[in-house]
């Protein structure tokens, strides 16, 4: 798979010894002398979270690397638990379902850890896989609040500590395109940057009803089980479409500034969708200002609302030109890898690289800084008031305070009236911070 020479087994275990031997962490030995579970070069995955975009985590993982092979799964629920299960060959014994299944697939004798489960319960899981000494890939957004944002700080120095290596599902910073072309811009291609577009503008997104819901279970659904199963019309586990897709937009801006942005202010609702998707609390459009701290603008449009213009891209203004993120020509990841695949099987290879060499990898520090970029212009929208970044981490609120004790049994922290609607920001009445 790639020009470098992996070392032995031997040599990778002295080489992560010696570099965790220097932090002084309770049981940092434990993690190189468990290092390949199976005492030998193939590495070892649970797979948390069973949707579409976790099996196609676990696609892009066995595509694009060498001697890997999921042997746990878990999801909330047991129907999609166990079809993945037989799509990968996975045994029944660890076959997980259930809120707490992902503890059962951190600690079912893996090395690695694919997280695609809704991103409310990231930060939770992210924590719990460190702390277990397995190295992770999580899709984005890592969070969808504040305090998921400090957790995600927090486990990524942990992370670092125990050398430990981390992906995240920002997949155009793996594609030579936005490599080269981000690489330009710092070079000076169009000068010193004054204003940055950031676009992710679409027809919309799916919705699941209780009834289907209600089929697969074959008994009527609790609130919570509902709202985890349609989970993108809630904030508190998508973070709205800001947070889930436009987010690969705003890390890309975060990524040419080199930067994050230390407040921001906008405007948004979602009257549409709400007219298509009853059941929802997300709105349909945000536009957002976001200050870098040197002045520089972002101007970011997000929208789901059909028969509109689309348009999903970043644009760079500078004071010698101006134009798109991305540009032509070869190019090699951060550790001289080169690229061999397509971008969503190459961040695994490359994760999958960096544990096999025991380089220093960690994108978890990007992923929690352009996860909090979303959230930080979520709240200026809902709230149409200028919001500071550091206020806002700071003095965030939970969405779902407990969420690491939840069952399907746990009231939801959102509730819809007499007539099924669920309460939607106000602007101007939102209140960020309570």
């Amino acid at each position: 798979m790639s020009d470098v020479k992996r070392p032995s087994r031997r040599d990778f275990l002295k080489g992560s010894t010696a570099a965790v031997a220097g932090t002084a962490l309770a049981g940092s030995l434990s993690i190189a002398r468990s290092a390949y579970a199976a005492g030998d070069d193939k590495i070892r995955i649970a797979l948390i979270g069973c949707g579409g975009r976790g099996n196609g985590a676990a696609g892009n993982n066995l595509a694009g690397c060498k001697n890997t092979q999921i042997v746990a799964v878990a999801d909330a629920f047991e129907r999609a638990a166990k079809r993945a299960a037989k799509g990968l060959n996975v045994s029944p014994e660890k076959t997980f379902w259930g809120l707490d299944a992902y503890k059962k697939a951190i600690a079912a004798d893996v090395d690695m850890v694919i997280m695609a489960t809704a991103p409310g319960f990231r930060p939770v899981h992210y924590k719990a896989a460190i702390e277990a000494g397995k190295h992770v890939f999580m899709e984005k957004p890592c969070c969808v609040d504040a305090p998921g944002y400090r957790i995600l700080v927090e486990t990524n120095k942990l992370a670092d500590q125990k050398g430990l290596k981390v992906g995240v599902g920002f997949q155009r910073r793996h594609s030579p395109g936005y490599v080269n072309g981000i690489q330009k811009i710092h070079d000076g291609k169009y000068g010193d940057l004054i204003l940055l577009q950031a676009y992710w503008n679409g027809d919309g997104i799916w919705h699941r009803s209780r009834e289907e819901l209600a089929k697969q279970l074959d008994r009527e659904p609790t609130e919570l089980q509902y709202q985890v199963y349609n989970w993108y019309h809630f904030c508190w586990l998508s973070g709205d479409n800001i947070c889930e897709q436009h987010i690969h937009n705003l890390d890309v801006c975060n990524w040419a500034k080199d930067a994050h942005p230390v407040e921001a202010n906008g405007m948004g609702g979602g009257e549409i969708r709400r007219k298509i998707a009853k059941q929802t609390e997300i709105f349909d459009h945000h536009f957002v200002e976001f200050t870098y701290p040197d002045g520089t603008k972002m101007y970011s449009q997000c929208r789901h609302v059909p028969g509109c213009f689309n348009l999903v891209s970043e644009y760079a203004f500078g004071t010698k030109g101006k134009g798109g993120m991305g540009d032509k020509g070869n190019a090699t990841d951060r550790n001289g890898v080169p690229f061999k695949f397509g971008d969503m099987d190459q961040e695994h290879f490359a994760l999958v690289e960096a544990i096999r060499n025991n380089q220093p990898y960690n994108e978890g520090h990007y992923g929690a800084t352009s996860s909090m970029t979303a959230v930080l212009g979520r709240m200026a929208t809902y709230s149409g008031k200028i919001v500071k970044w550091d206020e806002a981490v700071e003095r965030g609120k939970p969405l779902s305070p407990g969420i690491e004790n939840y069952t399907f049994e746990t009231a939801a922290p959102v509730l819809p009236d007499e007539k099924g609607v669920y309460p939607m920001a106000i602007p101007g009445i939102y209140n960020p911070f309570a």
